[in-house]
């Protein structure tokens, strides 16, 4: 049996062989010229070697890390065009062929626990021995040159940018400084008043010096307190009658309407109201009531406005008479209002003081925080200036030490690169050889890249790993000469490839049992014979004594009934609705087979999916279900339209047909995935031009074998008529 591999191949050669041929004939065409080539000239090469200088005692660590880095030089640099070029043009030689033909070699990276190698190994090739040494010798100076002017560079560059930001850090540095100077200058004394303890001493002594204030305001209110209840007066009536009874003018202004009042006393007896001495005396007196108001006023207001006074003269009058003793004791009480009142002001300022106090108090834990960031930003500043001091010192300590990292471990010397001359013979085989490994695998990969199944065995693995059941394997059949356009259709009984159909149906039977009546047959692509074996396959009902009918139901497509002798309608193309609600009418009898009969498609029509989904064709459909055993729908393809999932919901179950060579990998995957997700009923799938070898049965025991089938078959369809 052939390996599957192996078909896949055979079927790819048959495909692309013109294409293997020709990559075999440009391979072999090749070889051909290398052979016919003339032996190239005798080549000298140059070998020499260069090693990295181990650091030198260095007073500066600048100049050792500079030295250790020129040790890491790759081969883009030691092989660049400043190196290249100089010694092309000194020796007259083209910076190309040099590049070409110069070879240089790093040492490899030591593992753990060895020593690192430090040689340089380079070669140079020319056909001239002397131009050959003196080429390499001119490269091994230029690249010990480049490492000392890279370590120059390297060195130059750090001290150039140390004194790019030497500037800027000192600058910075006299910025922190100065921050922190400004900062002591207006904090610090609280800082260091909270640290020595003044801070919180003078927050004690304020509570001390208000605690004496209070006890001194309550005995100056006590003694206040005690005045009143002797004098009968507040403060301010006291301050009001001190002051009065103290003013002359007052005294001589009550005295005088002391007289007045006397006076009208003494000549009421006689006289009457309205006689003149005593309008004259009334108006004095009252002049002088007016002026005693006015100059009480003065003396404790002002100007009036907000004096304390009594409305009327007797008030004033009544307050104005302390006697000495009494006016005492009045100037006592005001004075010590007022010491009362000055000793409340210092304790509100003294109040106010203790809060400043506990306030700064509070603050000082920020404040030392302020100044600890500020001081250690200072110190920062100053240590990266500090280290850019001493870095710039090294440097320039290090600017006399610096020397190549490179010095010639091994002298250009020079070997001859003979080669055997090459074998005709041999190149041409080699090249034949090849030319047959690339034309196969060409071919091989053309195929591949298909994405196509190769041989029913892809098919049948394919379909195992998705658990979807093979219902059969139909070999390809031949094909009429006289008529290419037409399917092979099973017409003969002694057809070998009726068995294989048999098969086929028997597995339908048993997967489907008595319940599959109208079955719906498709593929995924075109070409893979879905519609050859549905009429293939009604031939096989139809002579095992199914009634069968096929309705071609792909009417995106022309009918493909002339194939069995049946001609289509015409006019069934202008009104297909009509068409199949006249069953008698489109309904045709296939005249070689007894019990095959087919309803052709009108198609090619527009608007398929439309007549699909019709009540004509639901109608039709259920009719025919009662009419005949087997309805086969033969549907077009599901990658070019949903006609078979439109049509599905009137068919008990559907049959995938697969071909090999033809049928796209991907696309049966998703159908076959699709199908079983949506629970759509498919029971299968066919594999369909199969190469399987059919040899001719012998017509003896071929006819017994069908003969038995049809036998039970009939005897099925009467037990099944029987229990209806």
């Amino acid at each position: 049996m052939t390996p599957p591999i192996v078909k896949r191949y055979l079927i790819a050669f048959e495909k692309y062989k013109w294409i293997g041929l020709a990559s075999f004939g440009l391979v072999v065409a090749g070889s051909t010229i290398v052979a016919v080539q003339p032996e190239p000239p005798a080549n000298y090469v140059a070998d020499g070697a260069l090693t990295y200088n181990r650091p030198p005692v260095s007073f500066s660590t600048t100049g050792s890390e500079i030295q250790q880095q020129g040790q890491e030089l790759s081969e883009q640099i030691l092989l660049s065009d400043g190196i290249i070029e100089p010694v092309a043009a000194k020796l007259n030689v083209k910076p190309k062929t040099i590049g070409t033909n110069v070879a240089l070699k790093l040492p490899e990276k030591a593992k753990p626990g060895e020593t690192a190698s430090t040689i340089i190994d380079l070669k140079y090739k020319d056909s001239d021995p002397k131009r050959a040494q003196e080429v390499l010798q001119e490269l091994m100076q230029a690249m010990i040159k480049l490492s000392g002017d890279i370590n120059t560079g390297r060195l130059r560059a750090i001290i150039q940018k140390i004194n790019e930001r030497l500037p800027q850090a000192k600058s910075e540095l006299q910025a922190a400084e100065k921050k922190l100077e400004q900062y002591d200058r207006i904090q610090r004394p609280a800082i260091l008043a909270a640290e020595n303890g003044s801070l919180l001493g003078a927050v004690t002594a304020s509570q001390a010096q208000q605690r004496q204030i209070q006890l001194t305001i309550t005995g100056i209110d006590a003694q206040i307190r005690s005045l009143q209840s002797k004098l009968g007066l507040n403060v301010q009536q006291a301050y009001v009658s001190s002051a009065l009874s103290a003013d002359p003018i007052l005294a001589e202004l009550r005295s005088q309407i002391y007289q007045n009042e006397a006076q009208i006393s003494l000549l009421r007896k006689d006289l009457r109201p309205e006689h003149p001495t005593m309008i004259q005396l009334q108006r004095q007196k009252e002049a002088n009531e007016e002026l005693l108001r006015q100059r009480a006023a003065e003396v404790v207001g002002g100007i009036g406005s907000t004096a304390p006074l009594a409305g009327d003269v007797t008030g004033i009058r009544a307050q104005s008479n302390l006697d000495p003793a009494r006016q005492q004791l009045a100037n006592q009480m005001v004075a010590l209002q007022t010491q009362q009142e000055t000793l409340k002001q210092q304790l509100a300022e003294q109040i106010r003081e203790e809060a400043r106090l506990r306030y700064e108090y509070s603050q000082i834990p920020n404040k030392q925080l302020e100044r600890s960031r500020l001081e250690q930003e200072v110190g920062l500043k100053k240590a990266v200036y500090d280290q850019m001091q001493a870095k710039l010192t090294d440097a320039q300590t290090a600017e006399a030490e610096t020397v190549s990292s490179l010095s010639i471990a091994r002298v250009p010397t020079v070997i001859s690169d003979a080669k055997p001359a090459k074998s005709v013979p041999v190149t041409l085989g080699v090249g034949s050889f090849l030319g047959l490994v690339v034309g196969g695998g060409v071919i091989f990969l053309l195929g591949s890249l298909e994405g196509t199944f190769k041989t029913k065995e892809d098919i049948r693995d394919s379909l195992k790993q998705r658990e979807v059941a093979l219902l059969g394997e139909i070999p390809l059949m031949p094909v009429d000469d006289l008529d290419k356009e037409a399917l092979p259709v099973l017409f003969s009984l002694d057809s070998v490839y009726l068995e294989f159909y048999e098969k086929f149906r028997s597995n339908l039977r048993r997967l489907g049992g008595n319940n599959l009546k109208v079955l719906l047959i498709t593929s995924t692509g075109t070409q893979e014979g879905k519609t050859t074996s549905a009429y293939n396959l009604g031939v096989a009902c139809a002579r095992a004594g199914k009634r069968t009918l096929i309705i071609e139901t792909d009417l995106r497509s022309p009918s493909r009934s002339s194939s069995l002798k049946v001609a289509p309608d015409p006019d069934a193309t202008i009104e297909p609705l009509r068409y199949y609600a006249r069953l008698s009418e489109c309904v045709r009898l296939v005249p070689d087979v007894e019990n095959l009969y087919i309803i052709p498609s009108p198609g090619p029509v527009r608007q398929s999916a439309a007549i699909l989904e019709s009540s004509e064709m639901r109608r039709l459909i259920e009719d025919v279900r009662e009419r005949y055993d087997v309805v086969i729908l033969d549907t077009h393809p599901l990658s070019l339209s949903n006609d078979a999932l439109l049509i599905q919901p009137y068919s008990d179950g559907i049959v995938l047909v697969a071909r090999p060579n033809y049928t796209q990998e991907n696309m049966l995957g998703e159908a076959i995935d699709q199908l079983v997700e949506s629970e759509l009923g498919l029971l299968g799938v066919i594999i369909n031009g199969a190469d399987i070898v059919v040899a001719a049965p012998q017509p003896a025991v071929a006819s017994s074998v069908r003969e038995s089938e049809i036998r039970q078959d009939a005897e099925e369809v009467s037990s099944s008529f029987n229990n209806n």
